[in-house]
């Protein structure tokens, strides 16, 4: 998204920028929410705004927010799935394999491959990599998906998004085999998520990322009352739906929000994944909630090399004088969504070798 863009956006009203930004969707643990192998939280190094040394629980009245540490969590979780793929192939002699298919050739798309490969070589994973051409049929991408349907060195697939406007992004995501759909999109996967009773066997990685900050700084989500500003089928949706299956009262914030702001300040959690920079401001965060900042927008900084820089959803400095804990951007729910990428394909994995 443009920078221009975006510093139009943030001179908006708060209720005139939500209605601009969350339109419909353009579509781009177990369920237990936890990784592969589970980590105590007394391991865990909180940081603080104020203080590095500050416990996680608890927060003085004088103090700043505690930091939410995407990055720290993801790496110990990639520590998790490698230690962890090392067992299945000492005693199966099984290597997850993950095969990601790219159409066209977006730097962006480009960047996110390139990671997605990096981080698998660096736990163990096989990547397995089809380049495509802008121009290239439906049916060509549809015959690369059936290919790693039936090929058993892979366990997940994931096709890199967004596809070509000549493609229908329906009909792509629906032919990835339900057991391998590691991206969590297959609509039985949605649909199970939606029903009580019935548990996905993949859940979407970056809403899957933000139960996991949750769920690993041990912040109470049972009883809370939480609001989910977006309603995105990545990230929004899933995750108000994963909130309210660990039981907390979920409203959402959309383009026909009436009062975005009155709504959010009753909330003990908020998960923002609107994409506008800076939209939730501390006025609109009840003191002492939980921020988990999805957003991650490019903005014109004239004292940047690179002419900008990233903020999130949420007015960061505001909202550190009013929240008890925040997701920093970067460095907060953007590290998680590779991390359970991993984990995900690790999990399809045992479950297609029965691997305990």
């Amino acid at each position: 998204m443009a920078s221009s863009i975006l510093s139009s956006r943030c001179s908006l009203s708060p209720a005139a920028a939500v209605a601009r930004a969350l339109g419909p969707p353009r579509m781009t643990l177990d369920c237990r929410f936890q990784s592969s192998v589970p980590m105590p939280l007394g391991s865990m190094a909180v940081r603080s705004v104020a203080s590095r040394n500050s416990s996680l629980s608890g927060v003085a009245p004088e103090t700043s927010a505690k930091i939410i540490d995407g990055k720290l969590v993801s790496g110990q979780i990639k520590d998790e799935v490698a230690a962890e793929i090392a067992r299945m192939k000492d005693t199966i002699g099984i290597v997850p394999g993950l095969a990601v298919i790219l159409v066209g050739s977006r730097k962006d798309s480009q960047t996110y491959v390139r990671n997605k490969k990096k981080a698998c070589k660096a736990v163990g994973i096989n990547s397995y990599e089809v380049n495509l051409p802008e121009d290239c049929t439906e049916e060509e991408v549809l015959k690369h998906i059936a290919n790693f349907n039936d090929d058993s060195s892979v366990h997940g697939i994931l096709v890199q998004l967004p596809l070509p406007r000549h493609m229908k992004e329906e009909n792509i995501l629906n032919a990835v085999s339900i057991e391998k759909d590691v991206d969590g999109f297959h609509p039985l996967n949605i649909g199970r998520l939606a029903m009580q009773g019935r548990d996905p066997l993949f859940v979407p990685c970056t809403p899957k990322g933000c139960m996991e900050l949750l769920h690993r700084y041990d912040i109470e989500i049972k009883g809370k009352r939480a609001v989910v500003i977006g309603r995105s089928n990545i990230v929004g949706m899933p995750v108000a739906l994963l909130l309210q299956k660990a039981n907390a009262t979920v409203s959402m914030v959309h383009s026909y929000t009436k009062n975005p702001e009155q709504i959010t300040s009753q909330a003990d959690i908020i998960v923002s994944a609107a994409g506008v920079a800076n939209l939730v401001r501390g006025s609109w965060i009840k003191p002492g909630a939980v921020v988990i900042d999805v957003g991650i927008n490019p903005v014109d900084d004239a004292e940047s090399p690179r002419g900008y820089r990233l903020v999130g959803d949420v007015r960061y400095e505001e909202a550190c004088e009013v929240a008890s804990a925040i997701t920093p951007v970067p460095g907060g729910v953007g590290p998680m969504t590779i991390a359970m990428l991993l984990s995900n394909t690790l999990e399809s994995a045992k479950r297609i070798h029965n691997f305990k």
